[in-house]
């Protein structure tokens, strides 16, 4: 294989890996759903739409979302337990 085509080739899978991101709703209440694509406002219904990570389909009311955010820069993922001791 050509060296051009070694590099387009990683270049794409580097691309779709870094487009690969999980999603956390977090509500006002504090529950978090974790989905693999982001959630889609339907207007007709006023509704969030996504499937969480187990496939189940979810309805949110807008007003009760506090944030739609990739995992890794979610309020959620900022948590840190510490030990008991």
């Amino acid at each position: 294989m050509k060296p051009i085509n070694i590099l387009v080739l990683l270049l794409v899978l580097s691309l779709l890996a870094g487009c690969a991101s999980n999603y956390n709703v977090i509500l006002t209440n504090g529950r978090v759903y974790t989905t693999s694509t982001k959630p889609k406002l339907d207007k007709a219904k006023n509704r969030y739409v996504f499937k969480d990570t187990s496939g189940q389909p979810v309805e949110v009311a807008p007003v009760l979302v506090r944030e739609i955010a990739p995992t890794s820069m979610s309020e959620a993922s900022k948590f840190t337990s510490t030990p008991a001791r």
